[in-house]
């Protein structure tokens, strides 16, 4: 439990920090009091985590491998694999920017957006989408130093981001009356704070050397056994988001203005769940390298016990706190009680979120990732979009995020049995093969 609650107490104060900045920024727009522009981030956001989402999952290959390779004692090729696939991932990342790029208009056009939101979120994803490669080599050396147990310094790493962006949000907004241009550039300046960063951070570990060509290919293939499966399972949250904003839409720019303002609030006040998924990992793949089953399943019970804490905690200040919210965010119309519906009642379904994010993170470290993707992709299509159509065809928008939280429960409770199962199976395994 000291070991969970250090990574991930330190990953939750980095991404709280980060999160919070991107709350503060959604707060800085809304007090332009354009409905367009605050519907434009929830359009954008919504293209946007779908990058965030690749990036996610190539990290989370990248972690896992690298953490089986350190918990083996095989320092030297772990180096040399992680090394070479960040030359991978910068690849793979400028080609889904310059793409998102270039087709921006035609996939928000899609989602509902028009008139002048369009406009707006069209401008905000052309200048952040080819800033993706340094995204990915935030996650991707911050991964590299929690795999080597040094939290610490990756918590200085998004805490250094967080700072950046926060000193800039209202100069580029208000000082230069920029609006969601200026938000988009202090976006950028901020990834390559946290870049550069982990650079410096990363040195006395000696972790990084210059990638060989020799390695391209069995680091893809080693990383990439775990990162394509956990790319495909990462993709299916937003996914999942893409229809729900496309269904929010249909109820115009009030209603997409609201679940815009709970998408900012779920990452601050889930920083730790959140968090859970990038620090258990690393835990979990070293004690599996050392073959030390007990430890595994002690890692899974300790993260439960830390979801479930601070989900209550959430909901209490969440439930007290509502209308606070309202007022900073001066939600209008329908989106007033979409936020209120979900801060009183809604936010207790990510009990659920974070079951089914746990037990990614273990089927993702022990060897199963495509329980991930089946997992994450059922909630995303059967957990989503029948009940959020449903929802919205008789209830509303209160309806869609009810359904939401419907999909969360069914997947979550299920992800997280299948999880103890597998430890337990790999248990039976171990002891059935020993001498």
């Amino acid at each position: 439990m000291r070991h969970v609650i250090t990574m991930a107490g330190t990953g939750a104060i980095g991404l709280m920090a980060v999160f919070a900045v991107d709350l503060l920024n959604f707060f800085y727009i809304s007090k332009l009091h354009n409905p367009a522009l605050t519907g434009a981030i929830a359009f954008s956001t919504s293209i946007s985590y779908l990058q965030v989402s690749v990036s996610i999952g190539l990290t989370i290959g990248l972690g896992a491998c690298i953490g089986r390779l350190i918990g083996a004692r095989q320092h030297d090729e772990a180096r040399r694999i992680g090394s070479a696939f960040l030359a991978v991932m910068v690849g793979m990342a400028i080609i889904l920017g310059v793409i998102t790029a270039v087709f921006a208009p035609e996939f928000l056009r899609v989602l509902g957006a028009k008139d002048v939101a369009l406009n707006q979120a069209t401008l905000f994803l052309r200048l952040t989408a080819p800033a993706l490669p340094l995204v990915c080599l935030g996650m991707a050396l911050s991964a590299l130093l929690r795999a080597v147990g040094d939290a610490r310094r990756s918590m200085r790493m998004t805490l250094t981001g967080a700072a950046v962006s926060a000193c800039l949000d209202p100069i580029m907004i208000f000082g230069f009356h920029l609006g969601l241009e200026g938000a988009a550039i202090s976006t950028i300046l901020s990834r390559a704070a946290i870049t550069a960063s982990g650079f410096i951070n990363l040195r006395g570990h000696n972790m990084l050397e210059w990638p060989n060509l020799k390695a391209i290919r069995p680091a893809i293939q080693k990383v990439g056994s775990i990162a394509l499966p956990a790319i495909a399972t990462n993709l299916a949250t937003p996914a999942g988001s893409l229809f729900v904003t496309h269904a929010m839409a249909r109820f115009g720019l009030d209603a997409v203005s609201g679940q815009a303002t709970i998408e900012r609030i779920v990452p601050v006040a889930f920083a730790l769940v959140f968090a859970l998924t990038g620090s258990v990992g690393p835990i979990m793949a070293q004690n599996l390298g050392a073959q030390k089953f007990d430890r595994v399943k002690e890692t899974l019970i300790s993260a439960l016990k830390l979801t479930a804490l601070c989900v209550i905690s959430t909901w209490a200040l969440l439930a007290l706190g509502h209308n606070l919210i309202l007022d900073i965010f001066t939600v209008h119309g329908i989106g007033i009680e979409i936020v209120r519906w979900f801060c009183c009642w809604l936010v207790l379904s990510y009990m659920f979120v974070g079951l089914l994010f746990v037990a990614n993170t273990a089927f993702n470290n022990l060897g199963h990732p495509l329980y991930s993707t089946g997992f994450n992709w059922g909630r995303a299509t059967l957990g989503t979009i029948p009940l959020v159509w449903v929802g919205a065809h008789y209830f509303g928008p209160l309806g869609i995020i009810c359904g939401q939280a419907l999909g969360a429960i069914i997947f979550g409770t299920s992800a997280i049995l299948t999880a103890f199962h597998v430890i337990r199976k790999l248990g039976q395994t171990s002891q059935s093969e020993a001498p």
